[in-house]
Order: C-alpha cells, then sequence, then structure tokens
C-alpha cells in the first residue's frame, strides 16, 4: 500500500467536535501517539498542528473545518539528521 493510500484519522481530547487539540492519530492501521504539540497555526478552513509522534517522528497534519477531514501534511522520521526538521 502506498502513502497516497493510507487513510489518516485524528482523535482529540474533545473528540465529538476536534476543536481541541489531537492527542493520537492513526495511518491505516498504525496508531501515534501524539507526545508534543510543537507549534499551531489557522489558515482560512484549515487548522495545522505540528507534532511529535510516539514513534519519535515530527508531522504536519491539518483540519479542513468545512469537511472535517484530516490530512498529513509533512512526516519527517528523523532517520537523516542531516535533513532533520526542526522541532522547536
Amino acid at each position: 500500500m502506498g502513502a497516497g493510500n493510507l487513510r489518516l484519522r485524528v482523535r482529540c481530547h474533545e473528540e465529538y467536535e476536534c476543536d481541541e487539540t489531537p492527542d493520537r492519530f492513526y495511518l491505516g492501521e498504525r496508531k501515534i501517539g501524539i507526545e508534543d504539540v510543537i507549534d499551531r497555526w489557522l489558515s482560512p478552513g484549515h487548522r495545522y498542528f505540528k507534532v511529535r509522534g510516539d514513534d519519535g517522528g515530527i508531522y504536519i497534519i491539518s483540519h479542513d473545518v468545512g469537511s472535517s477531514r484530516w490530512e498529513l501534511t509533512m512526516f519527517d522520521s528523523g532517520l537523516c539528521d542531516g535533513m532533520r526538521l526542526s522541532s522547536t
């Protein structure tokens, strides 16, 4: 299964609306706990979260407010130290 086929599901502290901060997400069947929310920002119609997963990866996930859909915008596994996305 290619990365484009993975389904992203996000669970939030207030799961019924997801107006709160996400606390875990699923890429396909893989569960990733969120250890830290590094940054968050808004754009018209979207909310973005830069998070550190319990697997050591850095992720940017976005929430389309209009459709209530989540999308994985960026992923950095941290395996290439020279190219690591800043976690600050």
